[in-house]
């Protein structure tokens, strides 16, 4: 089973609601998390393992 971020990886908020999500870097598999409010929001964020950039 894939590891699950805890935490939006734009804001840090906690990924407790309904509508956040956790999904593999496209570049090196690292769970990447977005919360509901950055995701609707279109906030970019930077994963920690590798840099990759993503809206």
């Amino acid at each position: 089973m894939a590891k699950r971020a805890a935490v939006c990886n734009a804001s840090g908020i906690p990924l407790v609601e309904r509508a956040s999500t956790s999904f593999p870097c496209p570049s090196c598999e690292e769970p990447i998390g977005r919360s509901a409010q950055c995701r609707s929001q279109g906030v970019p964020y930077i994963c920690v393992n590798c840099g990759f950039q993503g809206p």
